[in-house]
């Protein structure tokens, strides 16, 4: 049981069946409030209720309410007055439908309550009422007086309690007239598809883990100017980068979100082809399928240089092609030389042989004689 002062006890009408119940707020306020001074000598600055007519400070005892008529008029209206009000719901919860949960708008969701059970009489009704709520998987939407105001309200199962949720009158809640872009944008299948892996990279989270910075860092000031201290200096902002188109941003989302993960981003899912590491940032929707641009100036120093190999390919190429033109006239010249030498031998021997045959033909004649 929640030792809470209950700030409203009725009970809660189910049929024929009536359940008294003592309603406590379910949230509180952790914001850090401040008060008003004067800033030359620091004192406090207050607000007095001073009647206009005797120009004098009154006291809340002394203040009653009253309604401003058209002409400016004041029409007093009592305590007693409002509670002569022909309201069924003034001390009474009025359940009038039980509707699936998905059927009540979040924006006409208010300020939460708890309902809790008064005394033991009420123990056997209320869990009749829970195990109804959780085995139908609906809720109820009802009716109650709170403040001087009759209020709609939506009653569901919160482990084992029942909680209220203040609703707002359906016409109390503003059409969303003018808020949405009044401009024709087409939205192709590629930035669906990298939205889609976006969702599914950030994934969910647990609730309870999400805490408010905001304050922490707001108490860290306070406790450091009551210590004398200099408050803590705030971080630089990043800076923003290059605005590129919607499809750049998204590629550069998901790749953040998955190194924030600790997950390994490949090429395809933000590093563009030509390296660049540049912030993006969300800018209108393109009329036409856009995508990022390559940079031309980290391409050409490729071409030239592969224009450079291959002109040294060429180079290599054509003087290994000269030197083996002149191995082949070398080897050529080599050859011509070796059959000038074996043509000269020839000749010589064929002289001396010519020479030789004379005289074995005065040998032979003088043999004979």
């Amino acid at each position: 049981m929640l030792h809470v002062r209950s700030i409203w006890n009725g009970a809660i009408s189910f049929g024929l069946v009536s359940i008294p119940i003592k309603l406590v707020n379910a949230t509180e306020n952790h914001s850090i409030s401040f008060r008003q001074i004067h800033t030359e000598d620091g004192g406090r600055i207050r607000y007095r209720k001073v009647c206009e007519l005797e120009e004098k400070e009154v006291s809340g005892a002394e203040i009653g309410k009253a309604y401003e008529d058209a002409d400016g008029s004041m029409i007093p209206i009592t305590d007693e007055d409002l509670s002569h009000l022909p309201l069924p719901t003034a001390r009474t919860i009025e359940i009038v439908a039980f509707v699936p949960a998905d059927r009540i708008d979040p924006l006409q969701m208010d300020a939460a309550y708890y309902l809790e059970a008064g005394g033991a009489p009420a123990a056997k009704p209320y869990t009749l009422l829970r195990e109804a709520l959780k085995r139908s998987n609906k809720v109820a939407v009802a009716k109650f007086a709170l403040r001087g105001k009759e209020r709609l309200g939506m009653l569901r199962v919160v482990g084992d309690a029942i909680a209220m949720h203040g609703l707002l009158w359906p016409d109390e809640v503003r059409a969303p007239e003018g808020v949405a872009p009044d401009t024709n944008v087409t939205v192709n299948d590629k930035e669906l598809d990298l939205a889609d892996a976006l969702m599914d990279t950030l994934g969910e989270i647990d609730i309870e883990e999400l805490h408010d910075e905001y304050r922490e860092a707001l108490e860290e000031v306070v406790a450091a100017k009551a210590a004398g201290e200099a408050p803590p200096q705030s971080p630089e902002p990043a800076r923003g980068g290059k605005v590129l188109d919607l499809m750049a941003a998204l590629e550069k989302s998901v790749q953040a979100a998955k190194e924030s993960r600790g997950e390994e981003a490949s090429q395809e899912d933000g590093a563009q082809e030509d390296g660049s590491q540049e912030d993006a940032e969300v800018t209108h929707l393109p009329t036409r399928k856009r995508t990022a641009k390559k940079s031309p100036a980290k391409k050409s120093p490729a071409k030239k240089t592969t224009g450079k190999k291959t002109a040294a390919k060429k180079s290599t190429a054509s003087s290994s092609s000269s030197v083996k033109k002149t191995a082949s006239k070398s080897s050529q010249s080599t050859k011509n030389q070796s059959t000038q030498k074996s043509t000269a031998k020839k000749s010589t021997a064929k002289k001396t042989t010519a020479k030789q045959t004379p005289a074995k033909k005065t040998a032979s004649r003088r043999r004979s004689a």
